[in-house]
């Protein structure tokens, strides 16, 4: 069995979190492997700590946002590579239609997000990651 991807999803919304751990874990027949912090400033801490191989970054966090974890995360030589998928209720989802949503060249999703789309994001996020 080959060794599962691990996820870091940073949300303040713990019911959000407790979904993407929930839904990658255990229906994916442990592909997935998530940890989850609730802050901006803890995300950033698990990111440089465990680099992961894909980080689901909620944008609009108190304290620091994911604008600003993604920058931090950019600007560091062990983490600068690590792909984001930016997760935001700033979009509708009638907004983005069928095109794929980026934002500052990151790919994103627009809250709420079923596991069928957070699994195919993931996906082809990291077969791009791969390509390159």
């Amino acid at each position: 069995m080959e060794k599962p991807i691990h996820i870091l999803a940073v949300d303040d919304e713990e019911s959000f979190t407790f979904f993407v751990k929930l839904n990658l874990e255990t229906k994916t027949n442990n592909r997935f492997r998530v940890t989850t912090a609730g802050s901006g400033r803890e995300g950033l801490n698990m990111a440089r700590k465990l680099l992961p191989d894909l980080i689901l970054l909620d944008i609009m966090m108190p304290g620091m946002s994911g604008a600003e974890v993604a920058e931090e995360l950019m600007e560091d030589e062990r983490t600068k590579n690590i792909p984001i998928i930016f997760i935001t209720a700033l979009v509708r989802k009638n907004e983005v239609k069928n095109e794929p949503g980026h934002m500052g060249g990151r790919t994103f999703i627009a809250k709420p997000v079923s596991k069928e789309e957070l699994i195919s994001k993931i996906e082809a996020t990291l077969k791009l990651k791969n390509k390159v």
